[in-house]
């Protein structure tokens, strides 16, 4: 063992190094391409609304000052937003610093912490970087939840019970029945944080927030939501989580690093909330999209998951990697799934009907839509 080895956290080597992806500019430096179409991290190609641009152009005047700690104001437009307690709510950098946050105000060695998979990679590893010992719930061969497995799971004690409604990154779901029997059978001790990043995308499908379902007398609870995806804020870093009392958000707060939300986000995203008639619009068109993306790779022969983010979830039948390695040629990005079982798959997030087009032009150069799929290598 070297003296690295002896300081940093065993639990590191479990740890992989989280796939973000590549930014336009080295795409075009490496593969000398000029039309890229960035279709890998679920972002809205419509960015935020028009009076959010114009007011951050003036927001420079008071940078020199740390941000509201609490983030006040925006809690404040949130809470009428949402109809709940502003003191229930806590900010982050994303909501990938809250589960952060989450795991290391809750998780302790040996804790059993269950999951869906495959997964965000952050629900496992946060988790796993505390020492918990993370338990997987996969999906049936319909890419659907498998909820007996997930019932029999959560009866039982655990520490923490996390993941996406709707999942990613498939984009399945459980629908307001199973929610409301997962929320039901979960053990009274066990946290669940269910992250609903993709909620906008989701909300006239057959889906329901957990806000709807979750008990009254139960408090052991955290809803997490994001400004990145549907509000077009994701270059400003901001998430939010709805905590079941205000006593959790007050011990969460005590982990959450002070002024982790900057001044001009905060600013963002209050802003947004009072311009949401633009947020609807750019949901109800990637939705049209989603739905049209996902017809037109089931009708080439692709075996694809059922939706409500905006993103779809398919199978090349050969590993991903290449694939997405010469749709990067092309200018496409796409974000090829390396978790172990579905390498084969890959995630494309729904952009601009003109990137979405391209996608699948670029897509068709490389497997033919009249060549058979190929066996998996």
């Amino acid at each position: 063992m070297n003296q690295l080895e002896k300081i940093l956290r065993p639990t590191l080597a479990h740890i992989h190094p989280y796939n973000s992806g590549l930014g336009l500019d080295e795409v075009k430096s490496k593969y000398g391409v000029t039309e890229i179409a960035k279709l890998a991290s679920n972002e809205n190609p419509a960015g935020p609304a028009p009076q959010v641009l114009a007011a951050l152009k003036l927001a420079s005047s008071d940078l020199f000052l740390y941000p509201d700690a609490n983030s006040a104001q925006l809690a404040t437009t949130l809470s009428d937003y949402l109809d709940v307690e502003a003191d229930n709510l806590i900010f982050g950098n994303g909501s990938e610093e809250l589960i952060s946050i989450i795991c290391r105000s809750v998780v302790q060695p040996e804790d059993r912490v269950i999951t869906l998979y495959p997964s965000f990679p952050l629900h496992e590893d946060y988790a796993t970087l505390m020492g918990a010992k993370v338990e997987r719930i996969g999906l049936t061969d319909a890419l659907e939840t498998d909820l007996n497995a997930l019932l029999e799971a959560v009866n039982k004690p655990a520490k923490m019970l996390i993941f996406a409604n709707p999942m990613n990154p498939v984009g399945t779901w459980l629908n307001p029945q199973q929610l409301k029997q997962v929320i039901e059978t979960k053990h009274p001790d066990t946290l669940l944080v269910l992250d609903e990043a993709y909620y906008e995308y989701a909300v006239k499908g057959d889906y329901v927030s957990g806000l709807t379902c979750l008990m009254p007398d139960d408090q052991n609870w955290i809803i997490l939501r994001t400004f990145s995806k549907a509000w077009g804020l994701a270059g400003l870093r901001v998430g939010y989580g709805i905590c079941g009392s205000k006593q959790l958000r007050q011990a969460l707060d005590l982990t959450r690093t002070p002024f982790n939300v900057n001044a001009v986000a905060q600013l963002a995203a209050t802003l947004a909330l009072q311009n949401d008639d633009h947020m609807r619009h750019c949901t109800a068109e990637t939705v049209r999209q989603r739905d049209l993306m996902s017809q037109k790779l089931s009708a080439r022969g692709y075996k694809t998951a059922s939706s409500l983010g905006n993103f779809v979830f398919f199978d090349v039948n050969r590993s991903s990697m290449p694939v997405a390695d010469s749709l990067l040629k092309r200018g496409t990005i796409v974000k090829p799934w390396k978790q172990d079982g579905y390498d084969t798959y890959i995630r494309v997030s729904i952009g601009s009907e003109q990137e979405n087009t391209k996608f699948l032009a670029d897509l068709d150069a490389i497997l033919p839509p009249d060549h058979k799929r190929p066996v998996s290598a």
